[in-house]
């Protein structure tokens, strides 16, 4: 299973990097918003820096929703480095854009995905990623992980090369168990992949090493 952080933060991603275990980078406006990143070219830079750091794909969403402005938008992205994966919505246009940008070699990840019907789109126009958003089918009482299984079987059905990343994962129990499913990829805070490190047998463990360890040399 690939580990991407779903964030803008350039501490964040350096730390999760630095662990050893990260290869991807996910983010969206939002995430942008939050770290200050306003304006076309300052948003342009910041992707930018987020491929200095990590070497993998780098999700970077378009915010149009017609298809001519999406392929405008993710050109540009693509341009800005080889590992840039376009993040596209799952509508009408952004499954057109989906094909557009498969035909034209640019990798794609196709978001707000919430049925194993829209994944099946996404993968029939070739997108590289498919997010479906495990948190979000929490939050209104339906078994998001479940929708992770149907797509993964799907997928295995009929050969598609899409790799399912789940998305919108909140904790660890989240992607401990689209491991279990066989998610490719899960997309994260950093405190759920940092939050693997811990078990309270491991700290009792180490202080009782730690303590013999004094005991015997004195």
């Amino acid at each position: 299973m690939k580990f991407f952080i779903d964030t803008a933060n350039l501490n964040e991603i350096r730390e999760a990097y630095d662990l050893g275990v990260l290869d991807g980078v996910t983010t969206n406006p939002s995430l942008m918003a939050k770290e200050g990143i306003v304006g076309y070219d300052n948003v342009m830079k910041h992707y930018k820096a987020i491929c200095e750091i990590v070497d993998g794909d780098i999700s970077a969403e378009v915010i149009a929703t017609d298809f001519e402005t999406m392929v405008k938008e993710g050109e540009e992205l693509a341009q800005l480095h080889p590992n840039i994966v376009v993040k596209v919505p799952m509508t009408k246009d952004g499954v057109k854009a989906i094909k557009y940008f498969t035909d034209k070699g640019i990798k794609t990840n196709c978001t707000l995905v919430f049925s194993a019907g829209q994944a099946l789109l996404a993968a029939k126009a070739g997108a590289t990623y498919v997010s479906p958003f495990v948190g979000r089918l929490d939050d209104i009482s339906t078994d998001g992980l479940n929708l992770i299984e149907q797509i993964v079987q799907i997928y295995q059905n009929y050969g598609y090369p899409t790799e399912v990343l789940a998305a919108s994962v909140r904790h660890v129990m989240h992607l401990v168990q689209c491991a279990e499913i066989g998610a490719d990829v899960v997309t994260c805070p950093l405190n759920v992949i940092t939050g693997l490190l811990n078990h309270p047998l491991t700290d009792i463990g180490l202080a009782k090493f730690l303590a013999d360890h004094k005991k015997a040399n004195g």
